[in-house]
């Protein structure tokens, strides 16, 4: 049956230890990618994949994520008085691109509960989940390719990197079976953070997933896994062994450019790398980047 998803749904109700100090009184979503919180980023993905209803899964003192998205009508005044359009524009646009909606966790069980979170606002459809330490390059299509592989398959859909073996144990990891489209697999199976050297294989689930409406109920009957917590890669497990209960798990094979945030080394390379092609800052920042390394030890 054909339909147009429209829902995402971002959780962000971690509490961003790794970058503490930095994150003691800020979301660690509302660190700035060269001039725009990761967030935004997030969101604008979702938007260009056609979902404009957006809901945020937050958590304590995360207040400035709804600020972000709201309109802030002293600093739109003082930027309209001062006849700075481009800056104002830029506020503007972040308070204009979705429907933004929010609903805390409440308590910290892991993403498969902040998903779960979400059963209300989603009702009986599809949606995508859009985790923000992810980010893909918005030159690479991933999201709109999931939502057209889980209108044809009527299944969940993960998207999954290959990676090296050696760091898998990082991931939740796929079993899978090839189809006849050679950057889509079926999904037989999937482990949480296995054990280093115990890995069914090297695909690994990145932060992009699209879910048929039947992963509420599952998740609402899974039990705690790794961590303690409510995994999502556990309640996917349980459809892929039962494709007769919403169509079964295919993984999406991304080979485009993705950027992870969630690692304080990883969080200033993609800085780098986005940086350096953007129109407005690469000229200079290459030449310099190559003088610089060139004067390194």
């Amino acid at each position: 049956m054909a339909f147009t998803l429209t829902k995402a749904v971002i959780p962000a109700a971690g509490l961003g230890t790794r970058f503490l100090p930095a994150t003691k009184a800020m979301p660690k979503e509302m660190l700035p990618v060269v001039d725009k919180p990761a967030i935004q980023y997030v969101v604008e993905e979702a938007v260009a994949a056609g979902l404009t209803d957006v809901l945020m899964i937050t958590g304590r003192n995360k207040n400035a994520l709804e600020n972000h998205f709201d309109r802030v009508g002293e600093l739109e005044a003082t930027l309209l008085k001062k006849g700075d359009t481009d800056r104002l524009q830029k506020v503007n646009y972040s308070t204009e691109l979705a429907d933004m909606h929010y609903v805390r966790q409440g308590d910290p069980k892991g993403l498969g509960h902040a998903v779960l979170r979400a059963k209300m606002h989603v009702g009986r459809e599809p949606f995508a989940v859009l985790l923000g330490d992810d980010l893909i390059d918005a030159r690479d299509v991933l999201l709109t390719r999931m939502i057209e592989e889980c209108e044809k398959r009527g299944a969940s859909i993960v998207a999954l990197l290959e990676v090296d073996p050696a760091v898998a144990h990082m991931y939740g990891v796929a079993t899978i079976e090839e189809t006849d489209d050679d950057d889509v697999v079926r999904i037989t199976g999937l482990v949480e953070k296995p054990a280093p050297g115990t890995a069914p294989s090297n695909y690994a689930i990145i932060g992009r997933y699209v879910l048929k409406p039947e992963v509420f109920e599952v998740l609402e009957n899974t039990e705690p896994g790794k961590g303690g917590e409510i995994q999502l890669t556990d309640a996917l497990e349980t459809l892929a062994g039962n494709p007769e209960n919403g169509g079964g798990v295919y993984g999406l094979v991304f080979r485009g450019r993705r950027y992870d945030t969630g690692d304080r080394l990883d969080y200033i390379k993609a800085i780098v790398q986005l940086a350096v092609d953007r129109e407005d800052l690469g000229p200079d920042l290459r030449p310099w980047l190559k003088e610089y390394v060139g004067n390194l030890d």
